[in-house]
């Protein structure tokens, strides 16, 4: 096995499927005999996982969209430098459910602000480190709200339907502009088909 690393990321709305094909990816990669490690956003370490009780505490709902894309970059910012680069370094392959594509999506497209402002955030915060490539599962809105009607909702997660399907136009449209590295995934279809369909992008960059 060559000694290299990858950054696959994985996005979409609430309720999409991300954690399912992060794990399916998991277990195809360790099977085939690659070093395997998982993170999530917010989190991935002390000081981000602090970040993430804060940002998505259903009794935090005050904090203002500027305040939650900055606390959003502050733990990005951590994770890169405490684990992701550092295990691109060791050549392992780093699956992270959700990067700074999140950022656009929601803060952008979801809360309105300035598109080039959280480009510039997500540049100073990840210091240019791009996904080699991004999985976007995309499903409808009210597929993803049923999906999720069983679980506790977080903060961002009782955002409603029309603030879900913003952030889909969003993901869509990041789509568009980088197709070479967003690959759309049908996401209403079973996990192993979900899987199917990931398989070509992710042998294209192992």
């Amino acid at each position: 096995m060559t000694n290299k690393g990858r950054f696959i990321s994985l996005e979409g709305i609430d309720g999409s499927g991300k954690t399912s094909l992060l794990e399916s990816i998991r277990e195809y990669l360790q099977g085939t005999g690659y070093e395997v490690l998982t993170i999530r956003e917010p989190g991935g370490t002390l000081i981000s996982e602090k970040i993430r009780i804060m940002l998505l505490d259903v009794k935090n709902a005050g904090i203002l969209p500027g305040t939650e894309a900055l606390l959003y970059a502050a733990a990005r910012s951590q994770v890169v430098e405490e684990v992701i680069r550092p295990a691109l370094a060791r050549g392992q392959m780093v699956l992270a459910d959700r990067y700074l594509d999140s950022t656009i999506a929601y803060q952008g497209y979801g809360r309105g602000l300035e598109i080039e402002y959280l480009n510039q955030l997500n540049q100073l915060c990840t210091g240019g480190l791009v996904p080699h490539l991004t999985l976007l599962l995309d499903v409808d809105p009210a597929e993803g709200a049923r999906r999720r009607k069983k679980d506790i909702p977080d903060r961002l997660e009782k955002e409603g339907l029309e603030f879900q399907d913003r952030v889909r136009r969003g993901y869509m449209e990041l789509s568009r502009q980088q197709p070479a590295r967003i690959k759309v995934i049908d996401a209403g279809m079973a996990r192993t088909d979900v899987m199917a369909q990931a398989m070509p992008y992710l042998k294209a960059v192992l």
